[in-house]
């Protein structure tokens, strides 16, 4: 595998990255990106902003679909001043006012976590069972238990997913929304068992991986140009279950995510290794 060597050399290599990604908007569609400085807030400009519903004062998530399914049709960018700006399926800049109108709730942009920040999160089981238009039951969340103050992520700063999950599951990459998808030779779930150990990417960047990522309703969602796919949701289910964090039970997985032990610059082609 080319690339650069993994940070200081040691580890054993597992693969080189393949794509990187970031969301400047919470559960909005993101940008592809051939490099990005990494800190303990993640990749830079990644999840810098939310939408938060006016009415229940909580965060707004597609993992609650039936409310929220429509912010899959909008896509965040970054300017090369650092400013935000969402577009819809049309292409045009899209404000407040037009987000609200077309989600069907009023929404305002905010830029750091509210304390004690929720978010709603559908059963996986219900929504395999009954789908995502009908009523189902949802649990409420904290939103960022492993997260830097004021971010906008769900658990961990990074998300990382192989492409040997993305063979097993059969789904794309944008319907699990990593930061970063990684070439791997092996095959079935590999990165399950980097949980608990570190990562080295590129010259500096170290990571510990945290816990298998639990997935909800939003892979089975329409993304952008995507259609809706349930198996996105249902192979996990039948053959990835794991428990992400003692207490949970078993839950359909696909990736991981991680913390940051030593920022550094990340990019396409750089090699992955694993102490």
């Amino acid at each position: 595998m080319s690339g650069r060597n993994g940070a200081d050399g040691a580890g054993t290599v597992v693969g080189t990255v393949e794509r990187l990604r970031r969301y400047p908007v919470k559960s909005l569609l993101g940008e592809e990106l051939p490099s990005a400085e990494v800190t303990g807030r993640g990749l830079a400009g990644d999840r810098v902003r939310a939408l938060r519903d006016v009415g229940t004062g909580r965060i707004a998530s597609a993992k609650h679909p039936r409310l929220w399914a429509g912010l899959l049709a909008f896509t965040a960018g970054t300017g090369a001043d650092g400013t935000v700006a969402i577009t819809g399926p049309d292409g045009r800049d899209v404000d407040e006012a037009g987000l609200s109108e077309a989600l069907g709730r009023k929404v305002t942009l905010v830029a750091e976590r509210p304390a004690g920040a929720t978010i709603e999160r559908a059963v996986p089981e219900e929504v395999l069972a009954r789908g995502i238009d009908e009523e189902v039951a949802f649990t409420v969340n904290e939103l960022g238990r492993a997260a830097p103050d004021g971010t906008f992520f769900d658990f961990a700063p990074l998300h990382l997913l192989t492409t040997s999950t993305l063979a097993a599951s059969g789904g794309e990459a944008e319907r699990y929304r990593p930061n970063a998808v990684i070439r791997t030779r092996g095959t079935g779930y590999v990165e399950n068992a980097w949980v608990g150990r570190e990562l080295g990417i590129g010259l500096s960047l170290r990571l510990r991986v945290l816990v298998p990522t639990p997935r909800c309703a939003v892979p089975t969602l329409r993304h952008g140009p995507l259609p809706r796919s349930a198996d996105a949701l249902r192979v996990l289910a039948a053959e990835n279950r794991r428990v992400p964090l003692e207490g949970m039970p078993e839950l359909p997985c696909a990736g991981v995510y991680a913390q940051v032990l030593a920022p550094g610059r990340i990019a396409v082609g750089d090699v992955v290794t694993l102490r």
